[in-house]
């Protein structure tokens, strides 16, 4: 397969569509798998969530990749990074949202020769602890494994009731109507691939059509559809006690994009070209 280079010498195959970006590599891969943490001006809490990790013995056992999607609060800098065992920083210089930040990741971590990667938040909502337990599934076999708040041992902390509501009534529904398959906390982005579930021609997650929240949605979706093995395993999410909720997702129009994509999911619009629902 012809390959294409991106600013950095970043080479991939053709066919995947990716933002242009910037990859800074701060310290040779040491893992078999890695953590990527999608941000944009996250402040202190990507900062102490990295400390966290660090304090934990996390970075140790896994690789960290940020994926910044232009943070301008001095949060990604290098001499902050480097110190709480960031492995690389790509910043997108491209169009797009959380979609082609994850895009970017992924694509730049299967190059790398990672067997799988995971995926949080980079706001310190996330249970960090249980990152060792998405690479013991991930080596187990399994191909996409969701942490979930709703399954014993998880741990829901100060959701909003807006929040479980939409979860519970709307997201969960719909997503388990279109894959086949029962999950309980859809919208968590705390998340495994597996480097196969990545790679099948029958999932192609390297679109532009994936630009904001569809690729987790599709993810969902489209891993059981396609044969792969999925698990829910517990995690913990916690929102703080008061003040401003750590969210990109907008009350109004970030809840009707999240219902309008999980409708065009259900018609099998982000499917490749010419594939079935399943």
């Amino acid at each position: 397969m012809a390959d294409k280079f991106l600013e950095e010498g970043f080479v991939t195959p053709i066919s995947w569509q990716l933002p242009s970006a910037e990859i800074v590599e701060l310290s040779p891969r040491r893992t078999s798998y890695a953590v990527c943490i999608p941000v944009i001006d996250e402040g202190n809490r990507l900062i102490k969530q990295l400390a966290e990790m660090k304090d934990q013995g996390i970075s140790g056992q896994i690789d960290i990749l940020i994926l910044d999607g232009g943070s301008s609060d001095g949060s990604t800098n290098f001499d902050l990074l480097g110190p709480q065992g960031v492995r690389t920083l790509l910043i997108k210089t491209g169009p797009g949202r959380l979609g082609a930040q994850l895009r970017m990741g992924y694509a730049y971590a299967l190059t790398q020769g990672y067997e799988g990667v995971i995926t949080m938040d980079g706001n310190n909502k996330d249970g960090v602890e249980a990152i060792p337990d998405f690479v013991r599934e991930l080596e187990a076999g399994y191909d996409l494994v969701q942490g979930s708040r709703y399954v014993p041992g998880g741990q829901a902390i100060n959701t909003p009731w807006s929040r479980y509501l939409a979860i519970k009534l709307i997201h969960v529904p719909l997503i388990n109507l279109a894959a086949g398959f029962r999950y309980t906390d859809t919208t968590n982005g705390f998340r495994g691939y597996s480097r196969r579930l990545l790679l099948n021609p029958e999932v192609q997650p390297f679109r532009d059509i994936f630009v904001g929240y569809e690729l987790l949605a599709y993810l969902s979706v489209r891993a059981p559809r396609t044969g792969h093995r999925v698990k829910e395993i517990p995690v913990a999410r916690r929102y703080p006690d008061q003040g401003q909720i750590p969210t990109k997702i907008s009350h109004v129009k970030g809840n009707w994009d999240l219902f309008w994509t999980l409708i065009k999911i259900l018609g099998g619009k982000f499917n490749p070209q010419g594939m079935a629902q399943g």
